[in-house]
């Protein structure tokens, strides 16, 4: 992917300036964060790192890309000359994939020129606004599955809701937040993602009765397939999947009605039927209020397709993530501290190193530094333009789990009764 001609043409035209004034090489420090969460939510999670790692790394601008820009008004040979041989030479600190974000959390730290890090701004913010949202809706849904008594399964299932790259990348954010499967083939392949599927309503409306349908599905993918039984009516379909595949049928699928009501009453037709091993997937617009109706229900599940509500943030669709200038090299060589005092979008000036405390195994706060020696959260991903850290989905997906049981259990609530911002603290 071409990620230099996805940015902002406003990266360009600073560049510019920036090397027509002469202060583009000055070195420079951004920084990535947030300045809140959603109303109600008591954190984030960090998603898109190994993603936007890569585009950092491949961030380059091809002949084609140069002669376009070429073309608009206002572009000198300079700057033109300058994107030829871009390559991203400084270095990267971040926030793992998996990890929590608070307001003001230092997400992401980003050493370099000021021209050669400007440019990056909204491939950054790209990646990481979208992926964060969708895994902070991913964790907050995973946790309250946790709940059921019995092992639920959470399938992603939002690809026909979003754009087709964002379904990809929106897989990858909810499988290491906590989700066990995609029905995304792309994701499954690049990710290794357990891939899972069912059937659709137009498979059962293609043939002359239900019966056929499911009498073909069987016949082709076997037993331990699930049925999608509501096409016409859910009692009659769960009567005829059984019919058709016997007591060993493997799961039905129910994609209407209420769940709670809908669940409870095919898992009693189904045991008075023989089939007690046979799994019950509910679908429908789900999201994490839903999830736990039927956790406080003790609804009798075994698996949740999620889609529309996962892919869009579940209400908040960004993590309203920025990307601000916090240190510039001043005429003597030093780095000095610059911050946006701006109403409601001001910025805390200096380079951050943040850390966790802790109480019982619990986080008591997360706090920065302008010193390193008690950095210990973020990563060094990039060193003067070199890789050399990656980690992969499951050990992101590992490292969530870790980090959810450092939450104290106010924040982690689906209406959080308790807030944490990162404060410095010397």
């Amino acid at each position: 992917m071409n990620w230099a001609t996805k940015t902002d043409f406003y990266e360009i035209t600073m560049l510019q300036a920036a090397l027509d004034s002469g202060m583009a090489n000055k070195k420079a420090t951004f920084e990535l964060f947030t300045r809140s969460l959603p109303e109600g939510r008591g954190y984030g999670v960090v998603a898109g790192v190994s993603r936007a790692i890569d585009a950092v790394m491949n961030f380059c601008f091809s002949d084609d890309d140069l002669n376009f820009l070429a073309m608009q008004p206002n572009i000198k040979q300079s700057t033109i000359d300058f994107l030829k041989d871009y390559r991203f030479s400084g270095s990267i600190y971040s926030y793992r994939d998996g990890d929590v974000y608070f307001p003001y959390s230092p997400i992401m730290r980003v050493e370099g020129t000021f021209a050669e890090a400007v440019l990056l701004e909204t491939v950054l913010l790209s990646i990481m606004n979208h992926d964060s949202a969708i895994a902070s809706a991913a964790s907050r849904m995973s946790h309250v599955r946790n709940g059921f008594r019995q092992k639920v399964s959470l399938i992603e299932m939002g690809s026909r809701r979003t754009h087709e790259d964002s379904a990809v990348s929106a897989a990858l954010a909810a499988y290491i937040a906590g989700f066990d499967a995609t029905s995304n083939i792309e994701a499954a392949k690049l990710y290794g993602i357990p891939l899972r599927g069912t059937s659709a309503h137009a498979f059962t409306l293609l043939h002359e009765n239900e019966k056929d349908a499911f009498r073909h599905q069987v016949d082709s993918l076997g037993v331990d397939t699930s049925l999608l039984v509501d096409t016409y009516d859910t009692k009659t379909g769960i009567n005829n999947a059984i019919e058709v595949a016997g007591v060993g049928l493997g799961g039905i699928r129910i994609d209407s009605g209420n769940p709670v009501v809908e669940s409870f009453k095919a898992r009693l037709q189904l045991d008075e039927l023989g089939a007690y091993g046979t799994r019950i997937i509910l679908s429908s617009d789900m999201d994490e209020y839903s999830i736990k109706e039927l956790v406080d229900a003790y609804a009798p599940i075994d698996a949740i397709g999620v889609g529309t509500r996962l892919v869009t943030g579940s209400g908040a669709p960004t993590a309203s993530m920025v990307y601000k200038l916090v240190e510039v090299e001043d005429d003597n060589g030093n780095m000095k501290p610059v911050a946006k005092k701006s109403s409601g979008k001001s910025s805390i000036g200096g380079s951050k190193f943040p850390y966790r405390e802790y109480s019982n195994g619990k986080i008591s706060g997360e706090f920065f530094s302008d010193s390193p020696e008690k950095s210990n959260i973020q990563v060094q991903f990039i060193s003067r333009g070199l890789k050399i850290s990656t980690y992969s989905p499951q050990d992101s997906r590992d490292f969530h789990k870790l980090v959810m049981n450092t939450l104290p259990d106010g924040i982690t609530q689906l209406i959080s009764t308790s807030t944490m911002k990162a404060v410095k603290n010397d």
